[in-house]
């Protein structure tokens, strides 16, 4: 592949902003000259000569001397990666998916209007999206005062940016001067979450996911040592999401999601069987995020204290959900039949993870040796499996229970239970008590492995 080559003229006190020593820039005269930068992009790294105007070889007819110095950026730094990130709908360009849209699904997609709170989205059905630049993945109204953390949030300018139309999560240069702030290199971002649940229209959700899936490819060229993209996939139309599988490896996204949602077959049933073939064929990461329990509507059909109530079930417990789909993939022995098939757990927390693997232990020792096992379903968790979290000072507590490389933090930016732009504190609150080592396994090492940006 050949470098797409650019040329670039800034200061030249940039080009020793970051305190880099460079022959070129001392060799250099005082002179307000600028420098000249030129730039390589490839695949894993960036090239970068940088030199002044007296001593780049410029081309006939031009003076100047020859090129003192050639200065080689090594392969991406990693000290701090986030598993779990997002990129949700409210933060997508507005006509995104109806101006990509086949002719015959055009009138299913979600699209933009004006509303009594602002612009929202949603479909010619009434499907509610959220407001453009709202919170979260349900798009909802900012209220100062009602979410400590998304007061924090707010207070570096979010969500008054959104309301000006510009899309700092749906923006790759705006999002990794996000990532600096919070001292993150380079993270994993999830899909619409939720999306298909909402639409109420598989073979519509179907051609949304294309159309986003599409679209993220082309976000995460930008920086591809920085955005790991996972594609969306629909979990109501199995043909689809195998198809989508194929389809998506070939663009080049580094994972998978399967969209969840409370009326999904169990991930038991043997109709899941061709989405696990396509899986191990394709050897990408497969990714389950937590999900609502719930239909839709039923909690905001609720008033006053009820629907508070309701709502803190719901956060209260929505991350052991997931031990639905944990215990599934292994009872159904899909792990001891495509060994290599790996799966990650978005946001899932892991204090619960101890007792269910010790819960799955016992009883397959117990009564369950017919499923056609061949090692404890422990074994199969520490070997496949990893597990996703923000601030769980009680799962840090029983890491050995768990395994240290199944274990990946996230910052969860920009969702509202997130600990961005944060992140330095909160690491610091429950991974104190850890030697360093242990903190770069879990904040950055296992991240990069499994994802193939360390080695």
């Amino acid at each position: 592949m050949s470098p797409a080559w650019t040329i670039t003229s800034t200061p030249a006190s940039a080009a020793t902003a970051s305190g880099r020593k460079s022959p070129c820039v001392s060799a250099m005269t005082p002179t307000t000259a600028p420098d000249i930068v030129v730039r390589a992009r490839l695949p894993t790294r960036r090239i970068v000569v940088e030199c002044s105007r007296d001593s780049l070889r410029l081309p006939r007819g031009r003076s100047g001397t020859s090129i003192a110095l050639i200065e080689r950026e090594g392969d991406m730094r990693y000290t701090r990666i986030s598993a779990d990130c997002h990129i949700d709908m409210p933060w997508l360009p507005p006509d995104l998916f109806t101006a990509n849209a086949s002719a015959l699904m055009k009138d299913r997609m979600p699209y933009v209007v004006e509303g009594p709170d602002g612009l929202q989205w949603t479909t010619k059905k009434g499907a509610p999206f959220g407001l453009v630049g709202g919170i979260g993945s349900t798009g909802t109204k900012y209220v100062p005062g009602q979410n400590h953390r998304v007061d924090v949030m707010a207070s570096t300018g979010l969500y008054d940016d959104g309301k000006k139309g510009i899309r700092r999560p749906g923006d790759p240069h705006l999002r990794v001067t996000d990532m600096d702030r919070d001292g993150v290199q380079a993270e994993v971002l999830f899909g619409i979450l939720g999306a298909a649940t909402r639409l109420g229209d598989h073979e519509a959700a179907g051609e949304m996911f294309r159309i986003y899936n599409d679209w993220l490819v082309e976000f995460c060229k930008h920086y591809p040592d920085r955005h790991i993209g996972l594609a969306c996939l629909p979990y109501g139309n199995l043909d689809a999401a195998v198809k989508e599988i194929y389809r998506v490896a070939r663009l080049g996204l580094r994972g998978l999601e399967l969209s969840c949602s409370w009326d999904m077959e169990p991930m038991w049933h043997p109709m899941w069987e061709p989405l696990w073939q396509a899986v191990n064929d394709v050897n990408l990461p497969l990714h389950f995020h937590t999900f609502p329990s719930l239909p839709p509507g039923v909690r905001e059909r609720q008033t006053g204290q009820t629907r508070r109530a309701a709502f803190f079930t719901s956060v209260a417990g929505f991350q052991m959900n997931l031990v639905n789909i944990l215990a599934a993939v292994i009872g159904a022995a899909v792990l001891e039949r495509y060994p290599n098939i790996r799966i990650s757990f978005g946001e899932s927390g892991i204090g619960w993870i101890p007792y269910a693997l010790d819960r799955m232990d016992f009883e397959w020792e117990d009564r369950f040796r017919d499923l056609g096992l061949t090692m404890k379903p422990s074994d199969y968790w520490r070997r496949q499996c990893r597990a996703t979290f923000q601030f769980d000072p009680i799962g840090t507590k029983l890491i050995d229970d768990m395994g240290v490389e199944t274990l990946m933090w996230g910052s969860d930016y920009p969702h509202p239970d997130g600990v961005w732009p944060q992140s330095s504190r909160y690491i610091q609150e429950q991974f104190g008590h850890l030697p360093p080592n242990v903190i770069h396994k879990i904040t950055c090492e296992n991240a990069g492995k499994f994802y193939g940006l360390m080695s």
